[in-house]
């Protein structure tokens, strides 16, 4: 099965083939070669040599633009002498100035296209800052996540998730930052940061809490004395693993999507009494309380951004997470992390067809089972 990327945006077929992209101008002057050579002398199609090293500019590096340029250049006047179709100067002059032209283009072409590599290299550093991979069993739990932008270039946004090893336990986070482009992604990280640090040396959930929203409070000031015009927030959840209580987990809602549990029961969504969005506590009234949450060792928590949850199709309809989990539950292996936001994320894609309007982050994380005594 192809891979979730793969199914939002094919790759481009002048990537994909891009070392065999010396082809294309390689037919076109044996097409023309040929055509020269089957009509009459009354026919003279040698000045079409000119598109050859203008494919090349195109398609190829300067090097090989400058060997197909030479190769038009040499072959018009042996075309010429071989099969006796006289040309006036002029569409010599023609595919002379498409062979001169067409190096300078091949070398302006290949420094644009170095350039854009170099940003999609800076966008993927970028995300591996904001959302690092996890190593299997990280903490204690199974985790499997899945960050799908709408921006397909940029490839990074303010959606953001980590799983967090703790002395209290694993700590999970997913949210999203309201906004798009590189405001949110700055916001994004600097949530993500606060949160690897306080949630590892903080036990109480409602302290991690607190640090969240203080951080996301001093970075809207910076952003206003820099020039934005807005101040920012975010939704997110965060849930802890106790390590004193196996059946159990804490969780934080940040006025965001409740998450989803599967199991053997069924599907279920957990009633985690969502409060304010991380930045809102001052005009809410106060922080979300921390709440304490019956969890089976054989279930999964399931936790989404509105990506899933307001995906549409061509004729405006959303994306029904529900129902789709629901399918879900009578396949083998549902409740694995990693099966689980594969299948979610593609069902997404196939739903928008592979054309997102927002970014999209998926996690899904269960508690490792324990070994058993003996």
């Amino acid at each position: 099965m192809r891979s979730v990327e793969a199914q939002q945006q094919p790759m481009p077929a002048l990537i994909r083939y891009s070392h065999r992209a010396w082809l294309v101008p390689a037919v076109l002057l044996a097409a023309v070669i040929g055509v020269d050579a089957a009509t009459p002398r009354s026919f003279a199609s040698v000045s079409w040599l000119v598109m050859v090293p203008v494919a090349a500019a195109a398609l190829c590096g300067p090097w090989v633009t400058a060997l197909f340029s030479c190769l038009s250049i040499v072959a018009y006047p042996g075309l010429d002498n071989v099969w006796a179709k006289a040309q006036g100067i002029e569409d010599f002059l023609l595919v002379l100035a498409g062979a001169v032209l067409a190096v300078p283009l091949s070398v302006f072409r290949a420094q644009a296209a170095a350039y854009v590599r170099h940003l999609r290299g800076a966008a993927e550093t970028t995300r591996e800052v904001v959302l690092r991979p996890v190593p299997p069993g990280w903490g204690g739990v199974d985790s499997a996540a899945r960050y799908l932008a709408a921006d397909v270039e940029a490839r990074v946004g303010g959606d953001f998730y980590d799983v967090l090893a703790t002395p209290y336990g694993a700590r999970v986070i997913l949210g999203d930052v309201q906004g798009k482009g590189l405001p949110a992604v700055s916001t994004a990280a600097a949530l993500v940061g606060c949160f690897r640090e306080a949630a590892f040396h903080e036990e109480d959930l409602a302290t991690v809490s607190s640090w969240m929203e203080e951080r996301l409070h001093r970075q809207n000031q910076l952003a206003v004395r820099l020039g934005a015009e807005d101040e920012r927030f975010a939704t997110a959840v965060i849930i802890c693993f106790p390590a004193d209580a196996p059946e159990e987990v804490e969780m934080v809602n940040f006025g965001h999507e409740e998450p989803h549990v599967l199991g053997p029961g069924g599907v279920r969504q957990v009633l985690s009494g969502g409060g304010a969005p991380i930045g809102l506590a001052r005009l809410s009234g106060g922080l979300p309380e921390v709440r304490r949450l019956r969890l089976g060792a054989d279930e999964t928590i399931l936790i989404v951004s509105d990506g899933v949850t307001e995906a549409r199709d061509r004729q405006g309809a959303f994306f029904a997470l529900r129902a789709h989990l629901d399918g879900l539950l009578g396949t083998r292996g549902a409740t694995d992390p990693e099966y689980l936001v594969d299948e979610v994320a593609s069902a997404v894609v196939r739903h928008t067809g592979g054309h997102l309007r927002d970014d999209t982050a998926l996690l899904a994380v269960r508690r490792l089972p324990r070994a058993p005594r003996g």
